[in-house]
């Protein structure tokens, strides 16, 4: 009776049933050509080496199993790459793990003369087909679980890491983590804040996450509360960057932090974003995306003490330490309501030289007193200075 008639039970099929036991000397076959055919192959270490001969081993041992079973449409084995730690995913490319199937599966194919009796090969190279067909597909399931495994983890760890660098934890704790992710030498660093757009949080972070690369930047993203925090790596200027990135977060400002050397420095950065999303609401004109410290007036007055001290520091001391009145000048402008003549008349100055004076004040803090938005950071910057003195003067006399 020929062996392909279905009536042939398997283990009637003539010379499949030590099929099994020729699994070993197979798969040794396998190894010995991975080496000789696949360069990726001898670069492993030892023990890699040694588990891929124990896939190449399982798989055959199935495949010769199966076969003597009768080799059943949908009865393939598909736990070949059972035998492996799941850490070999990462060791080797899903193309490597076919390229091992692929030796394999011809190295079977080769035997198959030796394997069986000729009315029964072609039944034989059948099988095989299909076989490497299913564990082709097999593997790419391994691999997709791996992958969904793995950008699971990224995410969670990302998230942990941009927890971390908003509360400001630039510990060994972020340095490992920082590290795992691939972020211990990134340079160039900035924290951009803004509102989460409507539906899930998750395919918001991805989107960004990968709008930000094809920029070609790295990029860590996390949902705080209704917030999206993204941190932005190897950005020289971030407000361009923030601005082709805008359009991912949700409605209202996009705040762009101070750029720092890198992401152990990026809580300042962080809490910068974050303080200016608070207060951006005070400025109704603000641009979007905007700089944190275009907003130092606002998160001044929501209490923020560093924005305080850098208006201070960045205006009022440089004016007031200027060899010209400039202090006096600017003070009296903007209590004039901006009027260039009487703020003439009340100093007895030629309006010329008053002109010339809030000219030296543009040189001298960056900030032009004619134009309503920086007449308003000068005014709050002023009253802050005149504050803080006379609340160090008082304290000086206690």
């Amino acid at each position: 009776m020929p062996p392909s008639d279905p009536s042939v039970l398997p283990e009637q099929v003539p010379g499949a049933e030590p099929l099994p036991r020729r699994a070993g000397e197979l798969a040794t076959r396998a190894t010995q050509r991975m080496a000789a055919e696949r360069a990726w192959f001898r670069t492993l270490s030892p023990d890699d080496r040694s588990w891929v001969s124990l896939v190449a081993q399982a798989g055959i041992n199935a495949l010769l199993g199966w076969y003597a079973a009768g080799a059943q449409e949908g009865t393939v084995p598909g736990e070949v790459f059972a035998a492996a730690p799941r850490s070999l995913a990462q060791t080797i490319s899903l193309r490597q793990a076919l390229d091992l199937t692929r030796t394999a599966i011809a190295t079977v194919e080769d035997a198959v003369p030796e394997l069986v009796e000729a009315e029964e090969q072609p039944r034989l190279r059948e099988a095989v087909l299909r076989y490497s067909r299913d564990v082709a597909f097999a593997a790419a399931a391994v691999y997709a679980r791996a992958a969904e495994q793995r950008g699971g983890w990224d995410a969670r760890l990302e998230s942990l890491v941009v927890h971390a660098v908003v509360r400001g934890e630039a510990d060994e704790t972020l340095a490992s983590r920082a590290a795992e992710l691939g972020w211990e030498d990134v340079t160039g660093v900035v924290v951009v804040a803004g509102s989460l757009p409507d539906g899930e949080s998750g395919p918001a972070l991805t989107v960004l996450r990968d709008a930000a690369r094809r920029l070609g930047r790295e990029a860590l993203t996390a949902a705080l509360g209704s917030r999206l925090v993204c941190i932005l790596g190897g950005s020289r200027e971030p407000l361009e960057d923030a601005a082709r990135l805008a359009a991912h977060f949700g409605p209202g400002p996009v705040v762009v932090g101070p750029r720092v050397p890198h992401l152990f420095a990026a809580g300042r950065s962080a809490r910068a974003a974050l303080s200016g999303c608070d207060a951006c609401p005070a400025w109704t004109a603000a641009p979007r995306p905007v700089a944190a410290d275009e907003l130092l007036p606002e998160r001044a007055l929501l209490g923020e003490v560093p924005a305080r001290r850098m208006l201070v520091d960045r205006v009022y001391r440089p004016l007031r330490d200027d060899s010209a009145t400039l202090l006096e000048t600017v003070q009296t402008y903007l209590d004039n309501g901006r009027a260039l003549e009487a703020t003439a008349r009340e100093l007895f100055l030629h309006p010329n030289t008053v002109r010339y004076r809030l000219r030296k004040v543009g040189d001298v803090v960056g900030l032009d007193a004619h134009t309503p938005r920086d007449a308003w950071v000068l005014q709050v910057a002023l009253a802050l200075g005149r504050a803080t003195e006379q609340l160090g003067t008082r304290r000086g006399r206690r």
